[in-house]
């Protein structure tokens, strides 16, 4: 009997979000565990056999130093590390204390924080061992999710959209926010994935699915500031769900040059 492959899922700093979208997946979840074996995770069973494991999809960042060495461990029995939303890709929302005094943090969130063990960072998965795929998202998309695992199981490389949302907007013949009513967007350097939902309802786009392939995020910031949006305003926005990916810190920092090194 041919052994099947094993797909481990495994959470770190999040909101559970992007598991919850593969469990989402329902019938074709039903269909996959036919051929797949899940041997651990924790969102849907109990199960909690040791590697190796052919997959690991990991959700969420590394922001404890129980979790640093957690991910080491995890990297060592996984053959495909798969990296799965924007907390394991590039930090996540709770990135932004990176830009902050952790010891304030602490102070403002926990009543007790002599008992707390942190890091000052939230990092990508990324930052502490080899990754061999992000899939973005905030959360991820279904079908995206899909095609990974098919993917792997196909032994090809998975393909997913590397095009900003605009390309979207176009396909689904939404008018552009920017164009039509001046509303500061990031659709431009904003990677595809979530079928470019926001411009459809008016407003722009948050980032979610992080920077896409050589975004020009000086052109459009300057661009934006020459149609009225202030500098802290820009910052903010890009801010978000993905604010430690590299392109969008980089063009933070060179916005607000009063930002300090995280520590």
């Amino acid at each position: 009997m041919t052994k099947r492959p094993s797909v481990a899922v495994f959470k770190f700093a999040s909101c559970d979000g992007c598991q919850l979208t593969l469990l989402d997946c329902e019938d074709e979840l039903l269909a996959l565990g036919e051929k797949l074996d899940i041997p651990y995770f924790l969102e849907a069973t109990d199960r909690r056999e040791p590697g190796p494991y052919d997959v690991a999809l990991v959700e969420g960042s590394i922001t404890t130093p129980h979790d640093a060495r957690r991910i080491l461990e995890v990297r060592q029995q996984t053959k495909f590390l798969v990296t799965i939303g924007a907390c394991a890709t590039a930090g996540g929302i709770q990135a932004l204390r990176n830009w902050a005094d952790h010891a304030d943090v602490l102070n403002a969130v926990y009543a007790s924080p002599q008992y707390i063990a942190s890091l000052a960072t939230s990092t990508a998965i990324a930052d502490h061992v080899p990754v061999d795929f992000e899939l973005r998202g905030c959360p991820i998309d279904k079908r995206q999710l899909l095609e990974v695992v098919r993917a792997l199981i196909a032994g090809r490389r998975p393909k997913t959209p590397s095009h900003s949302v605009c390309l979207d907007c176009k396909r689904r013949g939404t008018v552009c926010v920017v164009v039509a009513r001046g509303v500061p967007c990031l659709g431009p350097v904003t990677q595809s994935g979530c079928g470019a939902i926001c411009p459809a309802y008016d407003r722009g786009c948050y980032g979610c699915f992080g920077p896409s392939v050589q975004p020009n995020l000086i052109s459009l910031t300057t661009q934006f500031q020459r149609q009225g949006t202030a500098r802290p305003d820009l910052v903010r926005g890009l801010r978000l769900f993905n604010a430690y990916a590299p392109e969008f810190r980089r063009e933070c920092d060179r916005l607000d040059p009063a930002t300090e090194e995280p520590r």
